[in-house]
């Protein structure tokens, strides 16, 4: 239970900090928000609570392959509240595209030996 409540707190820590840094400055908040930091926080979980390293290289290397189809949705989400759409239904096309590009990926990670479904 320990555990549990340490992981909240942290990402909740995490999560809070980044976002006040980006009230103050874009470039910095954007930078630390797209660092790794949770992906490093979560296969230091996986490893203390299971000792399998195969599922933390397992973690790492999904992970890899699922943040290359996020990649094209913030340029979407950008160029939408840019162009004054509305912000959630930009949210929701980007994650849309997420989707889009997802499927897409998966079809060729298949020739790199990656099932993604």
């Amino acid at each position: 239970m320990a555990m549990l409540i340490l992981k909240y707190a942290v990402s909740a820590l995490l999560i809070v900090g980044v976002s006040e840094i980006a009230k103050n400055s874009e470039k910095l908040g954007a930078f630390i928000g797209a660092l790794p930091l949770v992906t490093i926080i979560i296969l230091c979980w996986v490893y203390i609570e299971t000792k399998d390293t195969h599922k933390v290289a397992e973690y790492s290397k999904y992970t890899f392959w699922y943040v290359l189809p996020t990649l094209p949705s913030m340029l979407i989400f950008a160029w939408m509240v840019n162009k004054e759409f509305n912000v959630a239904l930009s949210g929701f096309l980007s994650i849309a595209s997420v989707l889009l590009f997802l499927w897409i990926l998966s079809l060729f990670s298949v020739k790199f030996g990656v099932k993604l479904f």
